[in-house]
């Protein structure tokens, strides 16, 4: 059975996630590629405000294709994660709580998630079509030049994920792997 969940996320409702959930998420979601989150890590360093409030958020690794119209967006699957882990434990610091993408994260990615109170999930790749109709609406928010990976602020109503890394240090990957080595 999946879990509901709303964003922004609260400590608690991170804590109460484990890996292997699944869940239905519903709220804002921000959406972040590479450049954007260089982007981002350079406003922090600067000392200057960032574009979006990082508070309790989730950032959902996708550079959606164009909408048809009539549609808020085209085809949103998720992006490859392992690309923004030199960028995500700044983020987490700065309160980011949560991160969308597939494929594994770093050792160090995973530490920050435990540190900082952060989870990771996976958005179901391939199913780029089927992702697009849980989001509800989507508007540039930040750095339009980057045409696709702009940041964006999507509406979704549950949107169906999984929980891969939690902040007790598991991970979905190694216990899927782990069972099959002992059967």
């Amino acid at each position: 059975m999946a879990k509901h969940i709303t964003t922004p996320l609260s400590d608690e409702t991170v804590a109460s996630l484990k890996a292997g959930d699944q869940v239905l998420l519903t709220g804002v979601v921000y959406t972040a590629r590479d450049a954007a989150h260089k982007r981002l890590i350079a406003l922090i360093k600067e000392g200057k405000d960032l574009p979006i409030d990082l508070q309790g958020q989730v950032i959902y690794y996708v550079g959606p294709a164009p909408a048809k119209p009539g549609d808020p967006i085209g085809s949103a699957g998720p992006t490859t994660s392992m690309r923004m882990d030199p960028y995500a434990p700044t983020l987490m610091e700065h309160g980011m709580k949560g991160m969308i993408g597939k494929g594994m994260r770093s050792q160090e990615v995973r530490d920050a998630m435990v540190r900082h109170g952060a989870v990771y999930f996976a958005a179901v790749g391939g199913a780029a079509a089927l992702v697009a109709k849980r989001i509800k609406s989507a508007e540039v928010v930040a750095y339009e030049d980057l045409g696709p990976e702009a940041i964006r602020k999507l509406y979704v109503e549950d949107l169906p994920l999984f929980v891969i890394d939690d902040i007790h240090g598991d991970d979905l990957y190694e216990q899927g792997v782990a069972k099959y080595r002992k059967a």
